[in-house]
């Protein structure tokens, strides 16, 4: 019988502990699921209509790799237009969400003997993706007392002889901080010195609260920075896969372009027209959906720290670490499932930063997120009495020093 090889690097990808708490949780039909950034609010209807209209016009075949010109060249002038650095169609790559061009960018740039740097705490997934690349990951800090914003000295101090690209994400998931255009040009000013690329996550920039959302790509002067975007979470399209890539090099983006033909042959049609009419349409259920989150973030921040819980207030995205007083984060979020039907993703599957906390998502709806809070300050107060108080200590000392 034909065996699986243990050398190939999908082997080496490690397993995402939101999902493996999400599959569990799916088994529950009580359950409060807090555990996945999944907006309940639905696409607006007339990008609902425009998809509709391609799929009953026919125009369901197949695009460019790269995505249709017309979607490359609404991306391109939006860009431009909101994050006041200049991208050309020619530069965009249509993906199937940020998470598919960011994968296709650490297939293109980095191979085995490789490393990148990634924030911790880190999306799982951007380490999944380096794995299937053939790279090593490589954390650098960033901590609760400083909002979760990376200090650029041990930033610096991270990189090793064999690093090639450095991950930023902001706003962040899973912290919710929101980095300054200072520390963002400092980033680039790094990554500059020791010729690296920058990898710049940016699905959540349409979702702040009262802090602006500045793009890495502002500080680029010499086409190191690639720039992630999707319409999966302002939008409410996560099903439907689709977002964009600005790439200044013309052969990266074509080697993204081969990586696109070579594992999905191009985006969904009907979702690029989607996109289309989403980037170009009204925005007034993308302002909704941004007081309903800065609402929800209000609220949670309040609710927990009335009951007492350690958190660092978010500034964007949708998600809160909250400190649960035990190192053992997963063992935590299977016993708040088990005991009160709240799925929460721990917060080990973002690094070891994440140690004593656990993320919760507000795109819950409001009364289930309520309820969901609720339980879980429930869960903590009763467990805290046996659990080590050690493991999160530092996001304690803050949240104490903000009461």
């Amino acid at each position: 019988m034909a065996t699986v090889s243990s050398s190939a690097p999908s082997a080496r990808i490690p397993l995402s502990g939101i999902r493996t708490l999400m599959e569990v949780a799916l088994r529950d039909p009580e359950a409060i699921h807090l555990e996945i950034g999944e907006p309940d609010a639905r696409p607006a209807e007339h990008v609902v209509a425009a998809a509709a209209r391609a799929a009953h016009d026919g125009r369901t075949g197949y695009t460019s790799s790269l995505g249709l010109d017309a979607l490359r060249e609404v991306a391109a002038d939006r860009v431009t237009r909101r994050h006041g650095f200049g991208a050309d169609p020619a530069q965009v790559v249509v993906t199937h969400g940020a998470m598919h061009g960011l994968a296709m960018a650490m297939a293109a740039l980095l191979g085995p003997g490789d490393d990148i740097l990634v924030p911790d705490p880190m999306f799982p997934n951007w380490a999944m993706a380096a794995a299937g690349a053939g790279a090593r990951v490589v954390t650098y800090p960033t901590r609760a007392e400083d909002g979760f914003v990376p200090r650029l000295d041990e930033l610096e101090a991270s990189i090793t002889p064999r690093t090639r690209a450095i991950i930023v994400c902001s706003p962040n998931n899973p912290t919710g901080a929101v980095y300054p255009a200072a520390v963002l040009e400092g980033i680039v000013d790094v990554a500059r010195r020791h010729d690296l690329w920058v990898l710049s996550d940016e699905c959540y920039e349409a979702i702040t609260f009262g802090v602006p959302h500045v793009s890495t790509a502002t500080f680029d002067t010499d086409g190191r920075v690639l720039t992630f975007f999707s319409l999966s979470k302002a939008h409410a399209m996560t099903g439907w896969r689709i977002g964009y890539a600005v790439v200044p090099d013309h052969a990266v983006v074509d080697r993204m372009g081969h990586l696109a033909e070579a594992t999905v042959a191009c985006p969904s049609t009907p979702s690029q027209y989607g996109a289309i009419a989403a980037l170009t349409g009204p925005q007034d259920h993308v302002h909704a959906a941004v007081e309903s989150y800065w609402d929800r973030r209000d609220l949670a921040v309040s609710l927990l720290r009335e009951r007492g819980l350690a958190l660092v207030e978010p500034d964007g995205a949708f998600y809160l670490m909250v400190g649960v007083g035990e190192a053992d984060t997963d063992a935590f979020a299977l016993r708040l499932l088990a005991r009160r039907h709240v799925a929460v993703a721990p917060g080990s599957t973002f690094g070891e930063r994440g140690t004593g906390m656990v993320r919760v998502s507000l795109a819950a709806p409001r009364d289930l997120l309520v309820e969901g809070l609720g339980r879980l300050a429930d869960e903590v107060v009763v467990s805290s009495s046996g659990a080590s108080r050690s493991a999160g200590s530092a996001l304690g000392a803050v949240a104490a020093r903000s009461r």
